[in-house]
């Protein structure tokens, strides 16, 4: 009981560090209890909690579970549109695709990459994923293929080629693949002076439609390998991916999150995250992912903040909130 009144005492005339009374301050004093008592069961809370919980989300996934689409690869797209496939890859061995100008942290491209005013953190951070698409997506992949000796002989001919003569090829082979169509289970392209180009990207999209073409470009020195980065940044520049995501309404522009495809509403958490994107003047900003960091870094670090700016840290004792969810307690 003394122990007691000791602490009630300290509690209604707090003391500082010094020894002396400081003012009552009613966001982070507290006045000493003298109400009732009554014996709170929490494991018994914790149960029915937990079964609650359980039986929602068993409801809820019976209603708005997700469809099991089958994942999107290199295989899937040049399968289904072989002729977009090597109009894609030949600009990944001439490096005119998205990725091979992306910047930072892929490849060092001047002035590439969003900024935040005049800084760039990308570019500080520097090139930590290095990624040349012509060596890793084309030519690196192909060297894995064996018993080819048509292949072989390509791949010695255009490393041995001066880059001018790379460069004719590959722009040749770029203006006439538009026009290539995918017959008898071959690509065809109208006759042009493409050197070992044509051979090389018919071979990639051969190795892609069974499926190599997707372990190739996952190989690590990991032994359970996780790393998407290489198939993503494929797939990202061409057209495919893009499509299908627009037909499962995941486009950026329709607010679409989720882990799955065909699935709604889901990842709802990220909602806060992705609906920067939609509003001015992130939904115009050529820096738009370097501005909605920023501006989620400032409100997340304003949120932890909250119990130490005055004003804000009175709003819950102000508004009262708390005798209404405790009105029991308050009542008596």
């Amino acid at each position: 009981m003394a122990v007691v009144d000791q602490l009630s005492k300290e509690k209604s005339s707090p003391n500082s560090s010094d020894g002396s009374k400081r003012k009552w301050n009613p966001d982070r004093d507290v006045k000493p209890w003298s109400g009732g008592y009554f014996r709170y069961d929490l494991i018994k809370e914790f149960v029915t909690a937990l079964a609650g919980v359980a039986i929602l989300v068993v409801a809820l996934a019976v209603l708005f579970s997700s469809p099991d689409k089958t994942p999107v690869t290199l295989q899937s797209w040049s399968r289904s549109d072989p002729v977009g496939f090597a109009q894609t890859a030949i600009t990944e061995l001439d490096g005119t695709s998205a990725t091979a100008h992306y910047g930072p942290p892929y490849n060092t491209t001047p002035n590439a990459g969003q900024t935040l005013g005049p800084v760039s953190l990308a570019r500080i951070a520097g090139a930590r994923i290095p990624v040349n698409t012509a060596e890793s997506f084309v030519i690196q992949p192909l060297e894995t293929l064996s018993d080819q000796p048509s292949l072989a002989t390509a791949l010695k001919r255009f490393a041995s080629a001066t880059s001018s003569e790379q460069a004719n090829w590959e722009n040749s082979y770029e203006s006439a693949v538009s026009k290539a169509t995918w017959n008898s289970g071959a690509l065809s392209v109208p006759q042009g002076s493409y050197g070992p180009v044509a051979t090389m990207v018919s071979s990639l999209t051969n190795m892609a439609r069974s499926g190599a073409l997707d372990g190739a470009l996952l190989r690590s020195h990991q032994f359970y390998d996780t790393n998407y980065t290489k198939p993503l940044l494929f797939l990202n520049d061409g057209s495919y991916m893009a499509n299908v995501a627009g037909s499962e309404h995941l486009q950026g522009t329709q607010w679409g999150m989720m882990n799955e495809t065909g699935s709604f509403p889901g990842q709802s958490w990220l909602w806060l995250y992705t609906m920067w994107y939609q509003i001015p003047p992130f939904s115009h900003s050529g820096n738009a992912d370097a501005l909605v960091w920023a501006t989620m870094a400032i409100l997340t670090l304003a949120f932890i903040l909250v119990p130490f700016i005055p004003g804000v840290r009175s709003i819950p004792r102000r508004i009262k909130l708390y005798k209404l969810i405790w009105r029991d307690h308050y009542r008596s």
